[in-house]
């Protein structure tokens, strides 16, 4: 099938989206913000407000300021996520390079016999060798050039590594006990931190390409814990594809290693702030009665 649109002006996208019953009150506005975030990406935000999906036909009612809300509500989102992950992703990059050297010692990364066999070491060293050439990082580089060896240690790999090789990195670890010294720090199984890090890793390319979270299917969910902490198991919601589960765990690391944070409340102040409706997110009814937000009352 060959593709027959043809590209518009943006005052004639406002034209368009008018005929499709989208209220647009000020036209010469929303040209200016369709100038500035393509039709396309705007398009996947006001999705939800459609009533027609064959012929594109919006609500009654819904207006080009409600699409916009949404929209700026879900790159406020992606940010305060990517604060979190950020956290999570510096403390695990912390206990991945020191429980490792610990028992392979400062170049555990170079032993292939730290990592299960069917892990592809020789893709891993070299990702690492790649990203240590890429850095403009000038400590690294002193590092890299002072000793004669393939690379730095591990606890200065560790920082240049992708959170995606980190994440492999750590669920290849050969021996179990090594990978369920490092979920004791987070007080989960291995299992647990294993199915997290290879979700939140998604989660992160999501936010770092700003993509949409608002009212988004995970193709892959994570494994949800089934003992320890309470205030943590009686927090989930029973909707696993969508981005509830996600915040929860991403509040319960928080809590854990940033205990004087205050990212819940500004989670609680973002939605209130934009009046988002939470349920297309997985939210439960009583979300804030739940254990892991009592801190936000």
């Amino acid at each position: 099938m060959q593709f027959l649109k043809a590209p518009i002006t943006f005052e004639k996208q406002v034209e368009l989206l008018e005929r499709r019953g989208l209220v647009i009150n000020n036209k010469e506005s929303a040209a200016f913000y369709l100038s500035h975030i393509n039709y396309y990406r705007l398009g996947t935000y006001w999705w939800s407000f459609i009533e027609d999906h064959q012929n594109h036909t919006f609500k009654s009612g819904t207006t080009f300021e409600q699409v916009l809300n949404l929209y700026s509500f879900d790159r406020e989102l992606r940010l305060l996520l990517l604060d979190a992950i950020e956290r999570i992703e510096v403390s695990l990059r912390t206990q991945w390079a020191y429980h490792l050297a610990k028992k392979h010692g400062s170049h555990a990364h170079l032993e292939p016999t730290a990592f299960i066999t069917k892990f592809n070491h020789d893709d891993f060293v070299s990702n690492i060798c790649a990203e240590i050439q890429r850095t403009s990082d000038t400590n690294i580089k002193k590092q890299n050039h002072k000793y004669e060896e393939a690379t730095p240690a591990i606890w200065i790999v560790a920082e240049v590594m992708s959170f995606g090789w980190l994440s492999r990195g750590y669920d290849a670890i050969a021996r179990r006990a090594l990978k369920n010294d490092i979920a004791d720090s987070y007080k989960i199984k291995e299992t647990i931190l294993s199915s997290f890090l290879h979700h939140i890793t998604t989660v992160r390319n999501i936010c770092a390409h700003h993509c949409r979270l608002y009212n988004r299917d995970f193709t892959f969910t994570m494994k949800l814990p089934t003992n320890g902490d309470k205030v943590l198991l009686n927090s989930f919601s029973d909707t696993t594809k969508q981005l509830y589960n996600t915040l929860v765990m991403c509040a319960y690391f928080m809590d854990l290693i940033s205990p004087n944070h205050h990212w819940k409340q500004k989670l609680a102040s973002l939605i209130d702030a934009y009046n988002i409706d939470v349920t297309e997110m997985g939210f439960p009814e009583n979300w804030q009665e739940l254990p892991i937000w009592n801190s936000i009352k």
